[in-house]
């Protein structure tokens, strides 16, 4: 077996030794060029690190296991692999079939692979323009949780920390501060409509964050988006409207339970397909990771990713 290995900013080849006692395979460091060039990756970091291979992630459409090494993890969290041991499991169960399927000739490797969706974010290329079929420039992956207002902010702040600090928490350490400086901000939420083909204006109005999530938590276990799937298609969004700062706070523990969405400021949905716009040109993160500025569609790509999970425990 060929294995490919990457490794994001708290990780380094030692963090392999471990995986590599599991089996007896050839491993490369960085990405293969081809997906002949490997039977599956592993990636030693982050939903950032993630992030930022996504694309050829996606393109080698090879088999992916993420070991949680990153400040978050939510991405790896959402795939129940919550610590490098649950990674080796994992791991464990891929490498037992494949060498199985290598000496019988059958396939019962893929047992522990499943599919799942991701997001992509295409900035619509004229500020202006609101039609449904505007022309937009290629989109970009994400796996977790993206969003303007607040958040944005917060993520913003949260990379300009040293590496210590970030990986202790940076999303919570940034709040604060974020929050000290911000003025909720007008924006127009579309989502698409089953039955009408068109986009439906969901929201219209000043806002504290718009988050749009293919997971059910970010920064680190935020529970933004309680009933995010991985595979159904479909983002959940979550918009908080405006309210006080003081407000704001005192409601941020419920977000860790989500119990937020008893909050009347807050709108929860779920949409195949969203356009955002916003009053004044905004940044747009995903993933703790700056993608590109409003307006923006957000859309759901079905099945893009395999990747490597724990085998389900008998009940």
């Amino acid at each position: 077996m060929r294995v490919a290995a990457i490794f994001g900013l708290h990780s380094s080849p030692r963090h392999l030794q471990p995986f590599a006692r599991i089996s007896d395979a050839r491993w490369q460091i960085g990405l293969p060029a081809n997906s002949s060039d490997a039977d599956a990756i592993l990636i030693f970091g982050g939903d950032g690190t993630v992030h930022r291979h996504l694309q050829q992630l996606v393109s080698l459409q090879l088999p992916v296991l993420v070991v949680p090494h990153g400040s978050g993890n939510d991405f790896a969290r959402a795939l129940s692999l919550r610590s490098t041991g649950d990674a080796l499991a994992a791991w464990r169960q891929f490498a037992f079939c494949q060498a199985r399927d290598e000496n019988s000739g059958e396939n019962p490797g893929k047992r522990n692979v499943r599919r799942i969706d991701l997001g992509v974010i295409s900035a619509v290329s004229s500020p202006s323009a609101v039609a449904d079929n505007v022309p937009k420039v290629r989109g970009r992956y994400f796996c977790s949780v993206g969003g303007v207002g607040l958040d944005a902010e917060v993520a913003r702040r949260a990379n300009q920390l040293p590496r210590a600090l970030r990986r202790r928490g940076g999303y919570l350490f940034s709040v604060l501060p974020a929050l000290f400086g911000f003025r909720p901000m007008a924006v127009e939420v579309r989502a698409h409509n089953d039955s009408s083909g068109g986009l439906d204006i969901r929201h219209d109005g000043s806002v504290m964050v718009v988050a749009f999530a293919n997971t059910p938590t970010y920064g680190g276990g935020i529970l933004i988006a309680p009933q995010a799937q991985l595979d159904d298609g479909k983002l959940d969004v979550c918009v908080v409207g405006t309210m006080a700062k003081t407000r704001l706070l005192r409601l941020f523990r419920s977000v860790y339970s989500g119990r937020h969405l008893r909050i009347p400021e807050v709108r929860y949905f779920q949409a195949g397909q969203l356009r955002i716009e916003t009053k004044k040109l905004s940044d747009v993160y995903a993933d703790g990771e700056y993608v590109c500025s409003t307006p923006v569609d957000v859309s759901v790509e079905r099945a893009a990713l395999n990747v490597i999970v724990p085998v389900p425990r008998r009940k």
